[in-house]
């Protein structure tokens, strides 16, 4: 399966996502590969951390993530090329409208965009409607999601409930089950180059565990 995790805002989370879901696989034995395009190349750095903590830590077992860069508006060629030698693509594509979330999009089977509850983000989901609606006509097979990112864990706050009901308005993106919720560990487990799966989290290990499972179809 070829997952594109992308949008156009930053910092909403998105290498967050992309880190985790990759992370998963490889705990659960599947065969993965990250394509970074983002020119920040925040999931290349976090790869980098994640080896030096392997080296230090080699009693902690921590399975190595492979991950490439890939740049430019043809490299969905190269992803149908990749595609033959992975059993799943993790694409990492920046919080922007840029040739590299276009190109992917072309190819992907499934594709994520983290939004943060607030207005702001949410005003950004039409024009990526836009962009799905235009990438469908070359991939119909494309499902894209709105998944909220970084709610407040306070029941309280209706941020998240308010920002759902828009999102259901639209017509070419669905909205993902799960919501990805504001907790430190997410924080701690990228500056070391891990998974929230890799600490003992409950609440962040079963919040992410079933975002996982609704991308993957795992029971």
């Amino acid at each position: 399966m070829i997952v594109l995790i992308g949008g156009e805002k930053g910092g909403t989370g998105k290498t967050t996502l992309s880190t985790n879901l990759a992370t998963n696989l490889i705990l659960n034995g599947e065969d993965v590969l990250v394509i970074d395009t983002d020119p920040q190349g925040s999931f290349t750095t976090w790869s980098s951390i994640r080896d030096e903590t392997a080296k230090l830590n080699p009693d902690m077992n921590i399975k190595r993530v492979t991950c490439v860069v890939k740049t430019g508006k043809t490299i969905h060629k190269e992803i149908e090329d990749l595609k033959n030698r992975f059993k799943h693509i993790v694409i990492d594509a920046g919080g922007k409208d840029s040739v590299e979330l276009r190109s992917a999009m072309l190819v992907a089977d499934k594709m994520y965009s983290p939004i943060q509850p607030s207005q702001f983000d949410v005003w950004t989901t039409a024009n990526m409607e836009v962009l799905v609606e235009q990438a469908k006509i070359v991939n119909p097979k494309l499902n894209a999601y709105i998944v909220i990112s970084k709610a407040h864990t306070n029941a309280k706050v209706t941020d998240a409930s308010e920002a759902k009901n828009i999102v259901a308005d639209l017509d070419s993106i669905n909205l993902a089950n799960s919501i990805i919720y504001e907790r430190q560990i997410y924080r701690k487990a990228a500056k070391n180059g891990l998974s929230v799966m890799e600490y003992d989290n409950n609440k962040a290990i079963l919040e992410f565990g079933d975002f996982y499972k609704e991308v993957f179809g795992v029971n």
